[in-house]
């Protein structure tokens, strides 16, 4: 491996490698010292960490209730349900001139998609949260 691959391979690097990369750019210096096998093996174990590293999950110690999530689920129901009839309004009152350069109508289409989807996930939401309320009875029962 030649001095300029080298220094390629090692701009790519994360930059939490830093003490690494500067230890393989000291022995750059040095071409007796430094063999493509251990730079290889050295690579693949500090990727390896960092890899293990950045696929962190932070759990939150905060719980909600079933009040806060049942007035999130009715809160989304009435948006869901009041986009749909804007959307619905906002195209029954442009529908004469049926065109995509008809700005009203393609906003009162979004309209009617967005509610379905603000619907969609609220169902979602609902249904996790019912299932979650389910297991933790299921766990006390037992």
């Amino acid at each position: 491996m030649n001095a300029k691959a080298l220094q390629s391979l090692l701009a790519g690097l994360h930059p939490n490698l830093s003490e690494f990369r500067s230890k393989i750019e000291h022995s750059l210096n040095k071409p007796s010292n430094l063999c493509y096998t251990d730079i290889k093996k050295t690579l693949t174990k500090e990727m390896e960490v960092t890899i293990m590293t950045t696929k962190t999950a932070a759990v939150s110690s905060v719980r909600h209730n079933a009040g806060d999530v049942q007035r999130l689920v009715n809160w989304m129901t009435a948006a869901a349900w009041g986009i749909l009839g804007i959307g619905l309004l906002l195209c029954l009152f442009n529908l004469q001139h049926f065109s995509d350069r008809n700005t009203s109508l393609m906003v009162g289409v979004g309209f009617l998609v967005g509610s379905v989807h603000i619907y969609v996930i609220r169902t979602a939401i609902h249904l996790v949260h019912s299932r979650m309320i389910d297991d933790e009875n299921d766990k006390i029962q037992q």
